[in-house]
């Protein structure tokens, strides 16, 4: 592959992929803003990005779904005293995280768009978690918490 192709392949990857603007890309890659500008319109990079972004949402969509149907579904079992096995449970502690990492992307995406991000989903799957499967309710349980994380500083009453 020539050198061009290499960076025109490089360029459309970082705008398509890393949400990165013409600028940026030029600046990374040593070249004129004007020809990533140009191989941006000759590749129709816009339409791919748009594209990226759209399937990259749907996944988030796929993901948190999942998630809720898991949460449910140990939910029965709890209410119907039944015992809970590992494998879901181990498979929702490894989706957790990538709650926050669906959450940074879409307010990325909705930035590109130069919109806010409509749902905060992270805060939103933590919350279910702690009503449905701890019993606990996170708008109540912030001044419970927030009291012994003072205490170790010395503080004695």
């Amino acid at each position: 592959m020539s050198k061009k192709h290499q960076l025109a392949a490089d360029a459309e990857r970082l705008y398509v992929n890393e949400q990165m603007t013409p600028e940026a890309i030029a600046g990374r890659l040593g070249i004129c803003e004007k020809t990533v500008r140009i191989w941006k319109d000759e590749g129709r990079w816009a339409e791919k990005r748009e594209a990226y972004v759209k399937s990259r949402q749907q996944f988030h969509e796929e993901l948190y779904d999942f998630a809720r149907l898991l949460m449910k579904s140990m939910k029965e079992d709890i209410a119907g005293n039944k015992k809970l096995d590992a494998g879901r449970m181990h498979m929702l502690m490894k989706i957790i995280p990538n709650i926050a990492k669906v959450k940074d992307y879409e307010a990325a995406a909705a930035k590109l768009e130069g919109k806010t991000a409509g749902k905060d989903l992270g805060k939103e799957l933590s919350k279910i978690i702690e009503e449905q499967l701890m019993g606990e309710h996170p708008d109540e349980a912030p001044a419970e918490a927030a009291a012994p994380a003072a205490q170790p500083g010395g503080d004695a009453e």
